[in-house]
């Protein structure tokens, strides 16, 4: 069987998929402590379908590997994906129960996640090994996140580079233990934000001189680019300018966008998405960053993980008028 060859319009994510329930509440409450919220949703969440829809709605052909179980859940979740248009051929059925996030947003936009990978600890690298196999499968860009067991998504990342494609790593969540070294040298792009850089690299970023040294962490074992992503303050992006030992980089800064935070549980994955969906059209890094950062913005105004993630119309609109 014939390995997937790069093409250039096509997204390749290699994630979690989850049932996202989230509760919003004038604030969180402390340990021990009941409060009254106002809403509850129930919708497809993980960071790899989010990715995956981020990347569709940017108007990329998209197609995803992952893992679901066999309950109602996964109903829910597979049918979103596919009125979405996501291609989940690759997608594992297993039996047992799909995997969770409890999710809490309070007033502020603030939020705290807690994650049951359930089905996504049965994605295998031998199930991702298989699927990048299939003559079907093409992408000149692969996603990749960390809510999947951390030899799987080596395995991603290795099969992908190995192929030609343009590996972007959201290493999230931060890993309690080191990755493996060889990790980083199949990452072309990193998007860690202040928390994940500093439980990495063991920099504390709080300003853009410390992301900037984050930065050079990841692209002195090998990674082209890391953007460290600061919230309302922007990103701080280091390229590596050359492949010799001397770890030479070019470090730029990039300002947010002016927006009224909602709900910042899916900025991440909007930027991700539509990151990867224009660097596979082909736009050079400046563009594909710009519309990703607006991605990333308009994510934050609208309640909810997947239903917060922007349509390409949506991201052209805003940058005509920002």
């Amino acid at each position: 069987m014939t390995p997937f060859a790069p093409k250039n319009g096509s997204v390749l994510v290699i994630g979690s998929i989850t049932c996202d329930l989230t509760s919003f509440s004038d604030r969180l409450p402390d340990p021990g402590e009941t409060v009254l919220g106002n809403a509850f949703t129930m919708v497809l969440g993980g960071k790899g379908a989010n990715q995956a829809l981020a990347a569709a709605r940017a108007g990329s052909s998209v197609s995803l590997i992952g893992s679901v179980g066999d309950d109602s859940f996964s109903e829910l979740v597979l049918g979103t994906l596919a009125e979405e248009q996501v291609n989940t051929d690759y997608v594992l059925r297993s039996h047992g129960p799909t995997g969770i996030a409890h999710i809490r947003v309070d007033a502020s936009a603030e939020n705290d996640i807690v994650m049951i990978p359930l089905a996504n600890s049965l994605l295998s690298p031998g199930h991702i090994t298989e699927s990048l196999n299939s003559p079907e499968l093409d992408a000149s860009v692969a996603l990749i996140q960390l809510e999947i067991p951390h030899k799987s998504a080596l395995e991603g990342a290795k099969a992908c580079k190995d192929r030609g494609v343009t590996v972007i790593l959201d290493p999230a969540p931060a890993p309690e233990a080191p990755l493996d070294e060889e990790f980083w040298q199949h990452v072309d792009i990193v998007t860690p934000n202040e928390t994940e850089a500093r439980l990495i690299t063991g920099i504390d970023v709080t300003d853009q001189e410390s992301a900037a040294a984050a930065g050079r962490w990841f692209t002195a074992r090998g990674v082209a680019r890391a953007v460290v992503t600061l919230a309302g303050a922007g990103a701080v992006v280091v390229e590596r300018v050359s492949a010799g030992t001397d770890n030479a980089t070019r470090v730029s800064v990039h300002a947010p966008f002016p927006v009224t935070a909602v709900d910042t549980t899916a900025a991440g994955d909007a930027f991700a998405g539509t990151l990867g969906s224009a660097l596979a059209e082909g736009l050079d890094w400046e563009p594909a960053l710009r519309r990703a950062m607006a991605g990333g913005a308009l994510a934050v105004t609208v309640a909810g993980a997947s239903p917060s993630l922007p349509k390409r119309e949506s991201v052209d609109a805003f940058l005509a008028n920002h």
